[in-house]
């Protein structure tokens, strides 16, 4: 019976520590300038309804209050801080109470290689998720490639969208180009075969994506992904399948962002 009292009074405990941590947090605002920041810098957040503007500030609050962004080389100021927490939420904008299994990013001053240096040879990294050790639960990205990501608005890409969605697609248990509870279960073979006929396109050179999307299937959904957030018109052009499919992963049309 004593230790029965003692564990309710642990877990009781555990609970009251939880709401107060909860109520500590919401109350943390956004900065004043974060609004005008997006603003500025993040197309997809300008086209928003006023309303939805809110939500996405929202989100981006609570994201910055739960990953700790770093840099290595580098310091990091309120807009670097903008654009990784919108690389993150633009994707996942169309999910309600869905969060990334991430507990830092660093940005680094520039390119990197595949043992996260600057220096040397071989340094042509602009982002990468962790897989395990001590970058387990890290993103590392280069500042100057997050924020071309952003600066320019009539490319197809944007590295941290990129390494955000293998973020997505590796919540399943693997980083393979295929988000199957995103999902409907009848839609899973056609995805696959879409990739695999979109990817025989880049490679005879009759399609505008970037063509690092032969590199697997993976990398293909990530850079389609930047591709559907960052010119959506021109992909429901160019690419309406591509873009009907990836209208139902994501939950969202980004061409109807202001409705």
């Amino acid at each position: 019976m004593i230790y029965l009292v003692g564990f309710l009074v642990v877990v009781i405990g555990w609970f009251i520590w939880q709401s107060r941590q909860q109520k500590k947090e919401e109350a943390v605002p956004l900065p004043d300038t974060y609004p005008a920041l997006l603003q500025e810098n993040v197309a997809y957040y300008r086209e928003l309804n006023g309303e939805k503007k809110k939500a996405f500030e929202d989100r981006v609050r609570h994201f910055l209050n739960h990953i700790r962004i770093e840099g290595v080389g580098t310091t990091v100021d309120d807009l670097d801080k903008v654009l990784v927490a919108s690389s993150a939420i633009i994707p996942i904008f169309g999910f309600d109470d869905w969060y990334y299994p991430l507990t830092n990013v660093l940005l680094y001053e520039d390119r990197f290689n595949a043992d996260y240096q600057t220096t040397g040879d071989d340094r042509n990294i602009l982002g990468m998720v962790g897989e395990g050790g001590a970058l387990q639960s890290t993103m590392v990205l280069s500042k100057p490639a997050l924020h071309d990501g952003f600066a320019n608005e009539t490319s197809k890409g944007n590295t941290g969208i990129h390494e955000f969605i293998h973020l997505l697609d590796k919540v399943d248990g693997a980083t393979d180009g295929l988000p199957e509870y995103l999902l409907e279960k009848d839609h899973i073979k056609p995805w696959l075969q879409l990739i695999h006929k979109s990817i025989r396109d880049i490679k005879t050179n009759h399609s505008d994506i970037n063509p690092y999307g032969i590199t697997n299937e993976a990398e293909f959904f990530a850079v389609v992904s930047e591709y559907f957030f960052k010119r959506p018109d021109l992909l429901h052009e160019k690419h309406p399948e591509l873009f009907a499919r990836l209208e139902e992963i994501f939950r969202q049309n980004p061409l109807e962002n202001s409705h």
